[in-house]
């Protein structure tokens, strides 16, 4: 895959032409429909799509662009895609989104905010391409304070551990509990601003009438109560990292307040007239699907594209097999430090029921149950009715191998005759395995007759 080429899928000649005009810099592909760019996907690996949804022989309606996305991220999952929709369209963008595209661009096209828009989505496909190729060759990036070993935590770790060197601002997204502000605190750990002080700041735990003075401190005076000079989290994070935790649920007005300091760096306190200038790194992450929230008029498009320069997503606990022991097993050991009782482990119950929970409360809800058994379990062992899970049967647990990798195979079988269109000899080099070896694998997992 090209770290740099781009395929344009738009039928517009005059929209093409400017494109390829003001988009320099990029090796540019381009595509009228559907047809020419998945001959052009599959040949030249373009990292990078814009997509236009409006492509004939349905220039006026949806279907042929997001029939196009689907068949782009089936054969080549790895592509980043932005979509092109009208204003009026938004509901597509959504739906786009939720399909598989990483992004959107509302037309009539503002090249500058599209520039910036491909340029992070070059940005995250490099890192992904870096972080892949480590965690094939067995590399586990070891963050302060994030446990884990399965692959998806690791490329999310890759991607903190580049994004350290650099001076971007970054959104960590992920469901609640999923272990954010300790990405964050990774990445202000590995970065040069670790002399500095890493401040943290919940913007959905804090009233709005009082989350301004919070951000932006205030001068004695400024409101009833101002007793004193008070340095808000921004001044106190001069010279380090702020972390603005929730930013999904910050106020509009504060929103505007906020993209004038991300982009001009310059403060007032409430009451006072000074400008101060600071120098920080703002990282911020949210639950919130911020993309949704622009198209619904609730967080400001211009101040998303300023804080989300570099997006990490972090997997839930639940797509992460095997971690979740390895995070119960690190914890146990510090709550009984914690509560000073003698060492205690994990029971063979206890640690197949961790194994086999959903963990819809995610990291939070592991660290709650085993507090909880490390207080009121009597014994030296941890059971499975200490956590309050229920128990799994040793054979329901077993791993059976073998059935695994009949599962694994059968998946590849079927995705790569899916990404072929069913050509034998595509999905056979594909596959890396001959021609006869494929018919045999066809007919064993019942995929042939």
């Amino acid at each position: 895959m090209s770290a740099d080429r781009l395929l344009i899928v738009e039928d517009d000649r005059g929209l093409q032409r400017q494109l390829r005009w003001h988009l320099h810099g990029f090796e540019l592909l381009q595509a009228g429909d559907r047809a020419e760019a998945m001959s052009l996907l599959l040949t030249r690996r373009p990292a990078v799509v814009l997509l236009d949804l409006g492509l004939p022989p349905d220039p006026s309606g949806v279907s042929e662009g997001f029939l196009a996305l689907e068949q782009i991220l089936a054969v080549r999952p790895a592509t980043r895609v932005v979509v092109m929709t009208g204003r009026e369209g938004r509901e597509h963008a959504l739906r786009a989104i939720a399909s598989g595209a990483v992004d959107f661009h509302a037309k009539p096209v503002d090249l500058a905010v599209l520039r910036l828009v491909l340029e992070r989505a070059f940005f995250v496909s490099t890192l992904e391409v870096e972080a892949r190729a480590a965690a094939a060759l067995g590399d586990r990036p070891a963050l302060p304070g994030v446990i884990g070993a399965s692959p998806a935590l690791l490329a999310a770790c890759r991607m903190i551990e580049r994004l350290a060197a650099a001076e971007v601002s970054v959104l960590i997204t992920g469901e609640s509990g999923t272990g954010k502000e300790a990405m964050a605190r990774a990445l202000h750990e590995r970065s040069r601003r670790r002399t500095g002080r890493f401040v943290a700041i919940n913007c959905a735990a804090i009233p709005p009438t009082l989350l301004e003075a919070e951000l932006f401190g205030f001068e004695r005076g400024a409101f009833t109560g101002a007793l004193k000079r008070t340095p808000g989290r921004l001044e106190l994070a001069h010279g380090g990292t702020l972390f603005l935790d929730e930013i999904g649920d910050l106020p509009l007005e504060l929103q505007a307040k906020l993209l004038r300091f991300v982009q001009e760096r310059v403060i007032e306190r409430l009451g006072g007239r000074e400008e101060i200038r600071l120098d920080l790194r703002i990282v911020c992450a949210t639950h919130r699907d911020l993309r949704r929230a622009m198209l619904e008029g609730r967080f400001r498009e211009d101040l998303y594209y300023r804080l989300a320069e570099v997006e990490v997503a972090l997997p839930p606990l639940r797509e992460r097999p095997g971690d979740a022991v390895l995070i119960a097993r690190h914890l146990l050991e510090a709550y009984a430090r914690e509560q000073g009782r003698s060492p205690v482990e994990l029971g063979a119950d206890a640690l197949r029921a961790i194994d086999g929970h959903g963990w819809p409360g995610n990291v939070r809800e592991l660290q709650n149950r085993l507090k909880r058994a490390v207080l009121l379990a009597e014994g030296r062992k941890i059971t499975a009715a200490d956590l309050g899970l229920a128990p799994v049967e040793a054979e329901e647990a077993t791993l059976e191998l073998r059935r695994v990798r009949e599962r694994a195979e059968r998946e590849a079988l079927v995705r790569a005759m899916a990404r072929t269109g069913g050509n034998i000899s595509q999905a056979a080099a594909l596959l890396g395995v001959s021609r006869p070896t494929l018919y045999d694998l066809l007919r064993q997992h019942g995929l042939r007759d």
